[in-house]
């Protein structure tokens, strides 16, 4: 089993609160489609990690994990869409390399808004409960 490095999911993943025992809480987030297809924290840091790198064995290796991996977990997030979320381009002599379409950046950019605003409201509702929160 692989480590995530700093560059991960924990890095992005923002507490509930500033301060108190909320701070100590996330949402992870995952949309689950048909066929039990799924977008999640994992796959928007990955498209995340190719968007910065431009390579999805970079992004593999900045999140911890294999080149097979990462293909997949791409392959998989890109049958939920008719509309691509990279390009890529075949190794060689050259490199290779990938690059998100505009259509991927919108999608995890989209994601991203989905998981603020399902924290928000997850604070807003769980204050009441925080002074009751054990200290965990």
């Amino acid at each position: 089993m692989s480590k995530r490095k700093s560059g991960g999911s924990s890095a992005r993943r923002k507490p509930l609160a500033d301060h108190g025992p909320l701070s100590r809480a996330a949402v992870r987030l995952r949309i689950v489609f048909p066929a039990d297809r799924q977008i999640g924290p994992g796959k928007a840091d990955l498209l995340e990690a190719i968007g910065r790198t431009g390579s999805i064995s970079s992004a593999a290796r900045e999140l911890g994990m294999s080149y097979r991996r990462a293909w997949l977990l791409v392959d998989e997030v890109g049958k939920l869409f008719k509309r691509p979320l990279l390009t890529t381009a075949a190794g060689g002599a050259h490199g290779g390399g990938a690059a998100l379409t505009d259509f991927g950046r919108a999608l995890v950019a989209a994601y991203r808004r989905i998981e603020d605003r399902t924290a928000e409201a997850a604070r807003a509702e769980l204050v009441a409960f925080e002074s009751d929160l054990e200290d965990v």
